[in-house]
């Protein structure tokens, strides 16, 4: 079997453009393997020796480079159209940019590109940005002879002195903390390893605290301190999450006051807090429920507490005193509303800038001590608006970000008490026009009669009569919502004639959070039913020809693609499913996978029968049959920790198995990179330009 791939991988990576028949896609063995569950139910999984926690066998490897080599081939005669979108995304990119700097603690800090240079440069500038800049770090030198590098999180001590930050030079999310003395640019000797990139300075700028993982669930298990210039081996446990279906996250309150932990489930929150100058034990600020969610944040001597208690399913705001230890100390401050979903809020002197979205659209809600109310303007009828860096809690003007499907993402500040409002920056686009593009928002009324709103996005001078193209994006899990921001590389379909539309389906929380509700656990059919039933209304009015609709998704909008390829196959031409989550009941059946024990509340636990078969309903690996296929691009990430690289791998074999169609299937594994694909700001619209110019070869616009 090794040698077959062997001389498979060697002869797909001979030059095939001018081959007289189209390569071949390449076959792997099936090896008999039972999959069962505790309570009996059993399934044969065939490609399930595909998995590979070491990412080292010989004939796994062998596979997925034969698969590379295949999607080379088929593909030699695109490498032009890929060439060329490529080279339209990144010439719209502005090289030499920088962010909008923001002030902390006497200093403005901002990130800046350089021309042809793939990784930004953190830095600082001392009083004013006309000071001597100080670079806190450049990720080019570090990231170079590797084939991915990200930093997650950095944290300056609160003397501003330090720097700590956490690096992943592999993409499987374990991270590395590493600490520099800013005043000589000197690395410290300290490293502490096997974290998430989550890291807090105590007030004595000498001791930090960090999220330590579990090293093969990647749990975020355990707080530690660590005292610089003491071995990491010693660090002190603060605290230990000991139920697997929680998160763990660690930050400071506004007023700098509290260090606090936070552990979430997809149902139930729970915090504790610590003084950040005298950090000891941590106080529970309410024990965690069931059914209850809560984040927090301390100010002018108060809790201030966003949660869903009480039946306030959109999420309220609630206000606790100085040392409270529980709920019967909450009162009622911002009132739940059924028709607007609380999403955050930021305290400052004076107001409360209230992060809320109504009516599928994004809003910002300007509360005052005085009790006035107002809302943040937006511009156009479908846009994206949202709270932008407010280091400081002492000013008059907000900061706030604004995007449509038209409009770059801009930069605002708005002067509260004068109503003066500011363009800090709007993210340039070299070439773009955005007066030649129309955005519109629409809504299709799905099979059960849910209104399902879209936003869509074509070049002027389109004719809806039903013969374009139309590309449908879409995600639909644990409640994260697709607002319609620019794009700048979906400019290059639009200028091909392509109708762009982002698909609000269930799942997603942009109707709020009943959306979500109802687009998860044994009501997770409706995610896929909304996307189909949207595809086929846009049709039916005219946006696109029937044989020309592409669909997208990644990760859990991977597993959208999935099960929609599975249940309505023709109503696509072409698929791309990046780093889908495609086995899904395999998956949730294995608790040492990262993310499983996390999520049993999205997608139910299948150890239990009712959700095991629910979920066996619609399991895109485990509902491949015997029908044509559109066409699909597959991507997948070899050390990806959220969703492994096998759930893709075993999909695309079986799909060689049973399709009966003839429409092309490519499968793409980046050996070096995790669920994000390429870390360089250029190499991930070289992923994008690859599948974008799969896509156009397939609605015929290739040429």
């Amino acid at each position: 079997m090794k040698s077959a791939l062997c001389l498979l991988v060697a002869s797909l990576m001979i030059n095939t453009a001018a081959a007289v028949s189209p390569p071949s896609p390449p076959d792997v063995e099936k090896r008999p393997h039972t999959v069962t569950t505790p309570f009996g139910a059993q399934r044969q999984d065939e490609y399930y020796w595909l998995r590979d926690d070491s990412r080292e066998d010989p004939a796994m490897l062998a596979y997925l480079n034969a698969e590379n080599a295949y999607t080379d081939a088929l593909m030699a005669p695109l490498k032009p159209l890929e060439e060329k979108l490529y080279g339209e995304i990144v010439g719209r990119i502005k090289q030499d940019d920088a962010s909008v700097p923001y002030r902390e603690r006497g200093y403005w800090y901002y990130t800046r590109y350089e021309t042809g240079k793939d990784y930004p440069v953190y830095a600082r500038r001392e009083g004013s940005m006309e000071a001597v800049e100080q670079v806190l770090l450049d990720l080019n030198p570090m990231a170079e002879g590797k084939g991915y590098f990200s930093v997650g999180d950095m944290q300056v001590s609160q003397d501003n002195r330090l720097l700590a930050w956490a690096e992943d030079d592999v993409g499987r999310r374990q991270y590395t903390i590493r600490f520099k003395d800013l005043a000589t640019g000197q690395i410290l000797p300290d490293v502490i390893q096997g974290v998430s990139p989550n890291v807090v300075w105590a007030d004595d700028s000498k001791t930090l605290f960090y999220v330590e993982n579990d090293p093969e669930t990647l749990l975020t298990v355990r707080v530690r301190k660590h005292v610089l210039g003491t071995p990491a081996s010693s660090d002190a446990l603060v605290y230990e999450e000991h139920d697997d279906s929680f998160y763990m996250r660690i930050g400071r309150t506004r007023d700098d006051r509290y260090i606090v932990i936070g552990v979430d489930s997809t149902v139930s929150s729970e915090l504790r807090y610590t003084s950040a100058a005298t950090p000891g034990e941590f106080t529970v600020l309410a024990p965690r429920a069931r059914d209850v969610e809560y984040d927090a944040d301390h100010y002018d001597g108060r809790w201030v507490i966003r949660t869903n208690a009480d039946g306030a399913t959109n999420f309220k705001l609630v206000t606790a005193p100085e040392g409270a230890t529980s709920r019967t100390q909450w009162q009622d401050w911002v009132k739940h509303d059924p028709q607007v979903l609380i999403e955050g809020f930021e305290l400052f002197d004076g107001y409360t800038a209230i992060a809320e979205r109504a009516e599928a659209l994004e809003r910002v809600r300007l509360l005052f001590a005085d009790g006035r109310r107002q809302f943040v303007k937006a511009d156009e009828p479908a846009y994206s608006m949202g709270l932008s860096v407010n280091a400081e809690p002492d000013t008059d003007w907000l900061r706030y970000s604004y995007t449509s499907l038209t409009t770059p993402a801009t930069t605002y500040e708005l002067n509260v008490s004068t109503g003066e409002r500011r363009l800090l920056k709007q993210q340039p686009v070299i070439g773009y026009d955005p007066s030649l593009y129309q955005t519109e928002r629409v809504w299709v009324t799905a099979r059960d009669g849910a209104q399902v709103p879209v936003s869509l996005v074509y070049r002027k001078g389109f004719k809806k009569d039903g013969t374009a193209a139309l590309y449908q994006y879409a995600y639909g899990s644990y409640g994260m919502s697709m607002d319609p921001g620019f794009n700048q590389s979906v400019v290059s379909l639009l200028d091909r004639g392509v109708v762009y539309a982002i698909a609000h389906i269930r799942g997603g929380e942009e109707m709020g959070r009943s959306w979500y509700e109802n687009g998860k656990l044994l009501h997770k059919q409706n995610t896929f039913n909304d996307f189909i039933d949207v595809t086929r209304a846009l049709v039916a009015q005219g946006y696109a020809a029937k044989d020309r609709v592409a669909a997208s998704g990644g990760s859990a909008g991977g597993l959208l693609m999935g099960a929609v390829a599975n249940q309505a196959p023709g109503d696509y031409k072409v698929m791309v499913a990046q780093v889908p989550f495609v086995d899904v009941v395999t998956t949730m059946l294995d608790a040492s996978i990262p993310l499983t024990t996390n999520e049993y509340d999205e997608w139910g636990n299948p150890e239990q029968k009712p959700y095991y078969d629910y979920m066996l309903k619609y399991s895109p690996y485990d509902n491949v049959r015997a029908q044509a296929y559109p066409s699909l691009f597959v991507g997948t990430g070899l050390w990806d920790s959220q969703v492994q690289y096998w759930e893709p791998a075993k999909w695309v074999a079986k799909l060689r198995d049973v399709n009966t169609g003839t429409a092309p299937i490519v499968f793409r594994t980046n050996m070096e990179a995790g669920h994000g694909g390429k870390s360089g700001r250029f190499q991930r619209y070289k992923e994008q330009a690859e599948s974008f110019a799969f896509v156009l070869w397939q609605l015929g616009l290739a040429d």
